[in-house]
């Protein structure tokens, strides 16, 4: 639709140019923003959206036309992000009168897709008030707010490409749209009562009945807020329901209600996960929590984040809420109402709102409004429905404040899939695809501009989560028109992505008719987690290495080990391993991951020894506990190296603590369970109440870590004298909050060693000409935290705290999660460099290079091989060869 403005008195044009705007600039109310400057200044031409995003043809006095670059830059729309304006100048004079937005062009899609938007403070004012058209109206938005990702189809970003193309526009909306100084000036997914989709209250399986006092009076109670007010009412009489949010159905109960609580636990299959929840604005937020000025910033944002907030347990709290929420936590999940149905439901109710994910624990959020009696019906009594589609599922994204920083634990509605710019020096890369990890699995489409990180997609052990996982990746190829020429995944040849890739390079090598294949190269699994660090912090390409920190749970590392706790020396394309927790066995592999005993067992066996401790500690509540379990047979696998791998993981090391402390002893019901509730407990005595300036405190005396050396120089960070202590704490009665503050001090105080002895001669071991050609200094200058247990508040702080006095940058992570969430960006840049080697790389390559790529092939039998480079030396990699795929479990995932 082109659109004529009011005719302005012509000027003299002097200067005609062509001004490209790239960025997220579609979707987001920028056209209407250049056609508002640009009438202002009395320029004549047009503005319109395109694949590469927006695109001004503007003639008219050349300090007008500046005054439109300058103020465009200054000034953009609130949901806008320009990364780059480019202008041409010098063409043909422009024969019109007055300014016009134009129809889209289409063509390959290189701008941004806007993310989903909370709702904005004119919409929600509009809503709750009585004498609006769009009153009590669940669906409003405006250019400023509402969903865009969740609804688009296709680019570039119109109406008719949404989901919203079936609802015709009424005269009032079509006004608005049409309108230059209405704020839903060619707002795309606008809508009202008259014209647009219709919320309605379903019951699930003969969902119970409202009377008595909850029941709704059709003759005071507006048609349109009806089934809201039915839904607050059923809410309030402890029931479940499935709401309609953004970008999926969300389950929804009384948040102090203990027994909703355990039924939506029972029901959903979720026992011990902490829940969100959604308070109705931040004066109910400040009830509940302690809430700092940057993570009410997080709260109030457009994206709408849940941010985890320090739970308050004085007694000024009103109707308290129910422990179920986070069983042994100190901090809970809270967000704000994010659309208008949420807003308009919470204003209605006294009390915050569970808001989780509206499936059955381990399956992909539902969608689908014909799915709702197969899937929800078990759970929820009603769904709070409405007929706009959402065209593709985008979980709540979670974020925390930590070290002073708002930091991204899972990134996903309000966020992604927002482009990520490159680090300099990866200009001029051709289009690949990282395919990620196993767990958290998002994917990662890169170009010489940008970095796109899908949202968080899931664990793919799930065959509903993995198939979703394959329908996205299809979308935003098909959205992006992106065409990858080379793909990445991880090294461990297991995980689903790996398999994926491998029939992605055969599939596209025959579409192509190319008998070579698509080039693949496996990743590192530690490595990417320390590039993904690096590009978080826009790190150059050709800077000096980094001594990486990649603390997790397990990795696939050289030859078939399992990593978890290590020191690496790395930049874009090489890594070596320079150091690593002790590796301890996993007695039944994939089992310890699930049962922390099994660590503890492994841990004392490895360290004081279970004798000794036993007859040093003969009557101790553990001890006793862990000689109930089959040690006997566990300790002859670990000897005997039977189904025990041995892992330098730091998570399992999290896990043996937590058992030695009695906690999810016998079992975790999901991943972190034992850490979280270790970290809770140090917190507790790190930081007093009320808290002062700092959080963390060095009055608790660390435990003993030794630092010794194996063979070839590996530094080995070793716990064993830590159990001793430990146990001796144990005896003697001390609380358990101070045991696990001293554990977390004593491995902060350990990475700090380590990193203090590594800085000084770190490049000096290692017999590197390329290495010492990258650093200006013979010292490592900078170190890159990265790994989930680095999601861990209190260990990030204190590792901050022992690196402080070292003449180290410490690079940490902010937008992109440091968990394997952003395993698929440091994929994609580590490939990328590797298959584009600057000068200086190929200068500095030589075959006597020991700080080489991790080893892309595997000693696991019966595993499709891929090929790819093992050596630095010549540079090469090559194309992926498939040959068979029998799938092994002995390797925990």
């Amino acid at each position: 639709m082109t659109i004529h403005p009011p005719t302005t008195p012509p000027c003299t044009p002097e200067t005609t140019v062509e001004i490209r705007v790239r960025g997220c600039v579609q979707g987001v109310g920028f056209r209407p923003t250049v056609w508002q400057l640009a009438n202002r200044l009395a320029l004549v031409g047009e503005v319109l959206n395109d694949g590469e995003g927006v695109l001004i043809r503007a003639a008219g006095p050349s300090e007008r036309l500046e005054s439109l670059i300058e103020q465009l830059k200054r000034d953009p729309p609130p949901l806008a992000q320009i990364t780059d304006i480019e202008v041409r100048s010098g063409l043909a004079p422009l024969h019109r009168v007055g300014f016009t937005i134009v129809d889209s062009l289409e063509g390959a899609t290189r701008t941004d897709i806007a993310v989903d938007a909370a709702i904005c403070a004119a919409c929600t004012e509009e809503i709750l008030s009585q004498h609006q058209r769009r009153s009590g109206y669940a669906l409003t938005n405006c250019t400023h707010c509402g969903p865009r990702l969740s609804i688009i189809r296709d680019m570039p970003y119109d109406r008719a490409a949404t989901t919203m193309a079936d609802f015709a526009l009424c005269e009032c909306c079509r006004a608005e749209y049409l309108d230059p100084g209405d704020r839903r000036f060619h707002a795309e997914p606008i809508a009202c009562p008259a014209c647009g989709p219709q919320v309605r209250l379903v019951a699930l399986d003969d969902g119970p009945c409202l009377a008595g006092e909850d029941a709704i009076d059709a003759h005071t109670t507006p048609a349109i807020e009806a089934p809201i007010d039915q839904a607050a009412a059923l809410i309030r009489q402890g029931q479940i329901l499935a709401i309609k949010g953004l970008g999926g159905y969300q389950l929804a109960c009384d948040a102090t209600s203990t027994e909703a609580l355990e039924r939506l636990r029972r029901l959903k299959h979720r026992p011990t996960r902490p829940l969100a929840l959604m308070a109705k604005d931040l004066e109910m937020v400040r009830r509940y929590c302690r809430l700092d000025e940057l993570e009410q910033q997080a709260l109030c944002s457009a994206a709408a984040p849940i941010v985890l907030l320090e739970r308050r347990r004085d007694e000024a709290t009103g109707r308290p809420l129910a422990e179920a929420l986070a069983p042994g936590l100190d901090r809970l999940g809270v967000m704000l109402p994010s659309t208008p149905l949420h807003v308009l439901l919470c204003q209605r109710l006294p009390f915050p709102i569970v808001m989780t994910s509206g499936n059955v624990s381990g399956e992909p959020q539902l969608i689908d409004d014909g799915g709702l009696g197969d899937s929800l019906s078990t759970i929820a009594s009603h769904a709070l429905t409405h007929d706009r589609a959402i065209a593709r599922r985008i979980d709540d994204s979670l974020v925390q404040l930590a070290a002073g920083k708002v930091r991204m634990l899972r990134r996903a509605r309000g966020y992604a899939p927002a482009s990520l710019p490159l680090p300099p020096g990866f200009e001029d890369i051709s289009p690949g695809l990282a395919l990620g990890p196993q767990q958290k699995a998002t994917f990662c489409l890169v170009d010489g501009q940008r970095a796109i990180l899908s949202p968080h997609q899931g664990d793919l052990d799930d065959a509903a989560t993995l198939d979703d996982y394959e329908r996205n990746l299809d979308d935003f190829l098909a959205l992006y028109d992106h065409r990858p020429a080379w793909l990445a995944c991880d090294t461990h040849p297991d995980y689903r992505t790996s398999d994926m890739a491998r029939h992605m390079a055969r599939h596209m090598a025959r579409r192509m008719a190319d008998d070579a294949g698509l080039p693949l190269d496996a990743i590192g699994h530690h490595h990417a987690h320390i590039a993904a660090c690096l590009a978080d912090n826009g790190y150059p390409r050709d800077a000096a290495p980094v001594l990486g920190i990649a603390l997790d749970g397990l990795g696939l590392g050289e030859n078939g080990g399992l990593w978890g706790g290590e020191f690496l020396l790395a930049d874009y394309r090489h890594c070596q391993r320079l150091g690593s927790l002790k590796s301890v066995a996993m007695p039944g592999a994939g089992a310890a991951s699930r049962e922390p005993w099994r660590n503890l067992l492994a841990q004392l066996i490895a360290g004081p020894g279970l004798a000794a401790l036993k007859r040093r500690h003969p009557n101790l509540g553990v001890l006793k506990r862990l000689r109930q379990k089959p040690i006997d047979t566990l300790s002859g696998m670990i000897e005997a190296r039977i189904n025990s791998p041995l892992a330098s993981s730091c998570g399992r090391l999290f896990d043996a603590v937590a058992a030695a402390l009695e906690l999810c002893f016998d079992h975790q019901h999901h991943e972190g369970e034992a850490a979280m509730a270790l970290e809770a407990l140090a917190a507790r005595a790190l930081t007093p109440t009320p808290p002062p300036t700092s959080r963390t405190s060095c009055a608790i005396a660390p435990y003993p870590f030794a630092l010794h050396r194996a063979q070839g120089g590996h530094r080995i960070l070793d716990p064993a004298p830590m159990w001793t202590a430990l146990f001796d704490d144990l005896a003697a009665g001390k609380d358990a909050t101070l045991i696990a503050a001293r554990f977390h001090l004593g491995l902060a105080k350990g990475l700090g060693e380590v990193v203090g002895e590594m800085q000084d001669d770190a490049l000096d071991e290692v017999s590197n000409d390329h290495a010492r050609r990258l650093s200006s200094t013979r010292n490592v200058e900078a170190v890159a935290l990265s790994g989930g247990c680095f999601h861990n508040r209190t260990l990030l702080e204190l590792t901050l705290k022992c690196l402080a006095p070292l003449p180290v940058r410490v690079l940490t992570h902010r937008q992109v999660p440091a968990n394997d969430g952003g395993i698929a960006l440091g994929q994609a840049l580590i490939a990328a460099a590797r298959r584009h080697p600057l000068a200086s790389d190929q200068a500095s390559d030589s075959p006597t290079s020991a700080i080489s790529t991790i080893s892309t092939t595997t000693t696991v039998p019966s595993i499709a091989t891929v090929t790819t480079a093992t050596t630095a030396s010549n540079n090469t990699q090559e194309t992926a060869h498939v040959s068979g795929n029998s799938r092994t479990d002995h390797f925990p995932r």
